[in-house]
């Protein structure tokens, strides 16, 4: 009984010196509400416990908020930095065939994607036997081809960006990768006056990396900037 006693006192002045340690225990602050709870009985309603349990379930919703907004925003800065460092790739290739040879090895990798095309109307086939040879990337189409191609059958307006799932039938510009392309963000180019419309499109085996609930904000920065080499070559 004495040793029992000496280790309550023990106890007992430990949490009086430090009562925070108590109070930053959920597990053991929630015997002790416990606890006290069954020492009123049955026939008595905490409000104070009630309103308690209340306020730690809404702290336990702040803090996942918290943890989703942050995890959001690293994800947004990861999602920036990649963007800029292939901005920077797009500009070192000194003539188009590599350009289009960077486009498809460094800068898809540093996006993380897995096949980019660069679609180019054309009405001219004796320009189509001179650029063909010049890359995997490049794929060469009639006029009215982009507009086709992103419209898919549906009569809605053409944007900057467009994210989808790839159905099938729309596989034709990835060649034999068509056959794993699941999803695909599609970038509309202006090449300027006097040019025919050109896309530049971003395919990827996830049917889920590219969502149209996703934002397009980087992939319409990338394409400005895209717009703005390709002029420069072509000019």
């Amino acid at each position: 009984m004495a040793e029992t006693a000496t280790i309550n006192n023990e106890l007992r002045d430990r949490i009086l010196a430090e009562p925070e340690l108590v109070l930053e225990d959920l597990d053991l602050m929630r015997a002790l509400v416990a606890a006290n709870e069954r020492a009123f009985g049955s026939n008595v309603v905490d409000l104070r416990g009630i309103a308690m349990e209340r306020l730690e379930a809404r702290l336990e919703r702040l803090e996942d908020t918290h943890r989703s907004v942050i995890a959001a925003a690293y994800e947004n800065l990861a999602g920036t930095n990649q963007v800029h460092r292939a901005i920077l790739q797009l500009l070192e290739p000194p003539s188009f065939e590599d350009f289009l040879m960077n486009l498809g090895t460094e800068v898809a990798q540093t996006l993380r994607i897995d096949a980019v095309r660069l679609v180019l109307e054309t009405a001219q086939p004796e320009e189509e036997a001179g650029l063909r040879h010049l890359s995997g990337v490049l794929h060469l189409a009639a006029p009215g081809f982009v507009e086709s191609y992103v419209r898919a059958g549906r009569r809605i307006p053409i944007r900057p960006v467009t994210l989808r799932q790839v159905q099938p039938e729309n596989g034709g510009i990835y060649g034999e990768a068509a056959a794993w392309i699941h999803s695909e963000a599609l970038m509309t180019l202006n090449l300027g006056q006097g040019r025919l419309p050109a896309l530049l499109a971003f395919g990827a085996e996830d049917p889920h990396h590219f969502k149209p609930s996703q934002g397009t904000d980087l992939l319409a920065f990338f394409s400005g900037v895209f717009e703005g080499v390709m002029r420069r070559y072509l000019a």
